[in-house]
């Protein structure tokens, strides 16, 4: 409570743990499970693991801490990088073609290339469509420019503009396997998919499939760190800069309710009551 003027307040105002109601020893156990694990965890592991009460509550811890695993002013791709799309989602029967429309989500995917070998760091995001203003708002947000950008074919990397990257284009219809064109952007395609397959089981919505690509990413960008420690320190450090998530901004938004048909304005009798009466002739008065 503020001498002056009396206001109230708390250590975690303005985190990620800002009116929460559990224990920060609880957060602090979460944090280090979600860093210290080279997969990650799921809700459903976690809760087993802390004896956390409901589901609901592990679940929106863990999306809590992937909100916050984004820095605004995170450093941009440099050098020479890969870029590519591919679907990340489950099989969609009838569904022909890599950029067919389906329940898939569209992902693009950079990767830096090393010299002489090796991969940097990558970022992955989910676009709308494989058009040219998708592709290109993409790797401007990721990519530093005067970056060559190295990539397939597909007509609508043809299209940018040079004024921010040059861009290499290698046309994979001439022959050429695509996997040996952009080994780094299949890798990383492959290694995204069999996470989410092992870690999540493939149990992931696509509209939280961009808190689980920065998960992904903030992994991968931090393969080759040498202490748990470190990353656990990073997560809480990113955890109390950032702004208050809120359950209602977590989770999805419901389906509008079924309108129940309203009554008639008159009500009819039972049919009971609609029915002749019978013939009975030994109740008349003068049957005797």
């Amino acid at each position: 409570m503020c001498t002056h003027c009396d206001n109230r307040t708390s250590v975690t105002a303005g985190t990620i743990f800002d009116r929460t109601r559990t224990p920060l020893t609880v957060w602090f156990a979460a944090c280090w499970n979600f860093a210290s694990g080279k997969d990650g965890i799921s809700a459903l592991s976690l809760k087993r693991s802390l004896q956390i009460g409901s589901y609901q509550t592990a679940w929106a811890m863990l999306h809590r801490l992937r909100s916050a695993l984004v820095r605004p002013d995170r450093e941009r791709l440099r050098g020479r990088v890969e870029v590519d799309e591919t679907y990340i989602g489950g099989i969609e029967p009838g569904l022909v073609g890599g950029r067919a429309q389906g329940k898939k989500v569209l992902t693009c995917i950079a990767v830096e290339l090393l010299q002489p070998s090796g991969f940097g760091r990558c970022r992955m995001a989910p676009i709308a469509d494989a058009s040219s203003d998708s592709l290109q708002a993409f790797v401007l947000a990721n990519v530093e420019p005067g970056a060559t950008v190295v990539t397939d074919g597909w007509p609508p990397y043809r299209g940018w503009s040079r004024r921010a990257t040059s861009m290499s284009v290698a046309a994979s219809a001439r022959g050429e396997d695509p996997g040996a064109l952009l080994p780094g952007v299949h890798r990383i395609a492959s290694l995204a998919k069999r996470w989410l397959l092992g870690t999540h089981q493939g149990a992931v919505d696509a509209a939280h499939l961009p808190s689980y690509l920065n998960e992904f990413v903030f992994r991968f960008n931090r393969r080759r760190s040498r202490s748990r420690g470190l990353l656990f320190y990073r997560i809480l450090e990113l955890a109390v800069a950032h702004d208050p998530v809120r359950y209602q901004d977590l989770t999805r938004k419901k389906s509008p309710k079924a309108v129940r048909p309203t009554p008639p304005k008159k009500r009819g009798h039972p049919p009971s009551l609609d029915r002749p009466r019978q013939n009975r002739p030994w109740r008349r008065v003068d049957s005797g």
